[in-house]
This record gives C-alpha cells, sequence and structure tokens, in this order.
C-alpha cells in the first residue's frame, strides 16, 4: 500500500522497494495523479511521487520558478539517498529537464511524458495565455468548479469516466495560491539551447491525441536529447497516467530494466 510522507519543505507518496524512481505531476495535477504507476512498478522499485513546492501537502516558496522547483525535486532525491529515475509529465516533465541540467548527478534516467522542450511552440503569446487560465480565479470561481471541463479540454474525445474522476481528485488537491504560482512561471520554460547537455538515458513519450504538447513537441525533444528514445500512444491525449496507465507503464518498465541492465 502506498504511504504519505508530509515533510518539509516536500511532501510525496511512496511505494516499494528498490532504485528510486521519482514521479513528477503537471500543472493541476498533485502526487495522486502517479498512483496506477506506483501500482504498477512498485514491485522492483521505490516509487516517489511527490508534491510540488505549493501544490497538495507542500508548502509553497516565496519565488516559485521552474529552476526553484528542479532543485526542490533534487533536495528530494538527495533525501531518498542517491539519483533516481526521473519522470515527469507536462509541467512536470519541465522541472524533470531543468533536474537533468542543473543537477545531473541526480539523475539516473528520465522519462519525460506529455511535455515540451519550450513554452509557446505552437506561437501562443505567453501573456494571454496566462490571462486564460486565470480568468476562472480572477472571478472568483474555485478549482472545483472547472476541474472537470478543463481536464476532459485536453484528454483524448470521451474518456474514461474513471480516468477523469482520478484526475480531477487530483486536481482538487491543490491550493489557488500554487495553481497561480505555476501560471505564472511556466512560460518562462525554454530549455532547446541546452538539451544536448542531457546525459541521462532518455525516454520520451507522448499521447497520439496530446493537443497541449503534440507529437511534434516530443519529436524536438528526441532529436535535441542524445540517444532519447520516442514512444506514441495511440489514442491517448495529453493525460497519458490517467488515459493509458497500462500502456504507460508498460513503457515506463522496459525503460527502466533498459537503464538498469546497462
Amino acid at each position: 500500500m502506498p504511504r504519505d510522507v508530509d515533510e518539509a519543505p516536500v511532501a510525496w507518496r511512496e511505494a516499494g522497494q528498490g532504485p528510486a524512481v521519482l514521479f513528477l505531476h503537471g500543472l493541476g495535477m498533485t502526487r495522486t495523479g502517479w498512483d496506477a504507476q506506483l501500482e504498477a512498478l512498485a514491485d522492483r522499485w521505490r516509487c516517489v511521487a511527490w508534491d510540488m513546492p505549493g501544490y497538495g501537502a507542500s508548502p509553497a516558496v516565496a519565488d516559485f520558478s521552474l529552476a526553484a522547483a528542479a532543485d526542490a525535486a533534487a533536495g528530494l532525491v538527495e533525501r531518498l539517498g542517491g539519483p533516481a529515475h526521473v519522470v515527469g509529465m507536462s509541467m512536470g516533465g519541465m522541472v524533470a529537464l531543468e533536474v537533468a541540467l542543473r543537477h545531473p548527478g541526480a539523475v539516473r534516467s528520465l522519462a519525460l511524458v506529455d511535455t515540451s522542450p519550450a513554452f509557446g511552440l505552437d506561437g501562443t503569446d505567453p501573456d494571454a495565455w496566462r490571462a486564460a487560465r486565470l480568468a476562472p480565479l480572477d472571478q472568483g470561481a474555485r478549482i472545483g468548479d472547472f476541474a472537470e471541463p478543463v481536464l476532459r479540454g485536453v484528454m483524448a474525445p470521451d474518456p474514461d469516466a474513471a480516468a477523469v474522476a482520478a484526475a480531477v481528485a487530483s486536481m482538487l488537491r491543490v491550493p489557488v495560491a500554487g495553481l497561480r504560482q505555476s501560471i505564472a512561471a511556466l512560460p518562462a520554460h525554454d530549455v532547446r539551447d541546452r538539451l544536448g547537455r542531457i546525459a541521462a538515458p532518455t525516454l520520451v513519450v507522448v499521447g497520439e491525441l496530446d493537443e497541449e504538447t503534440p507529437p511534434a513537441y516530443a519529436e524536438a525533444l528526441r532529436d535535441g536529447i542524445p540517444g532519447a528514445r520516442l514512444a506514441v500512444i495511440p489514442g491517448a491525449g495529453h493525460l497519458t497516467p490517467f488515459e493509458a496507465p497500462d500502456a504507460l507503464n508498460a513503457l515506463l518498465r522496459d525503460h527502466l530494466l533498459d537503464v538498469e541492465a546497462a
């Protein structure tokens, strides 16, 4: 059974024993978003899913940025006893990239799920993007008022009801202040000119129908990171840990076993 460790500066959920695998959630998600992965992979690995600073049970930080989140993740890896396999989804993938660049000794391998090397590869204006996502909060809405339509909007058409419910439950753990901080920080992400410095064995995964960070973004990651491999999950949207957990778990297991065999 998973156990929750509500420490400061970072809280997490973990299951299993063995080499550490650190799971970094996306914007509007929390540690519970990786429950399917913890359940599937805890037979061989110590699977740890964090609450990013300002999210879930992790205290907020004054000056949040993706770099600061990466430093916190590296601190958690040290707390866990050494290098870890790092798995990041969406914004968590952006944080994972920063961990690999800022703290390469903390990363045994990298898995980047439904993410991007830079914000706005499709020409999205950062100010307009921020304004659109902050508008409901500015108008007094609670996260529960918009969580389900927002999450359905980034999933593939006709998502499984249980997958939607799990994603909503994870999003409901996000404090409004933490969501605001991460929305403000995310558009600064751009590591395209540094991808070639990543030495960790890297798997890139994307949902075939992901419109938030589409396959072209995943291809840019594969092409920029030396030796990276790309896998596309058929029929999945932007939330593959919820939409296609079995397919993702199989890819992660093979990736982790390959790295450890090498």
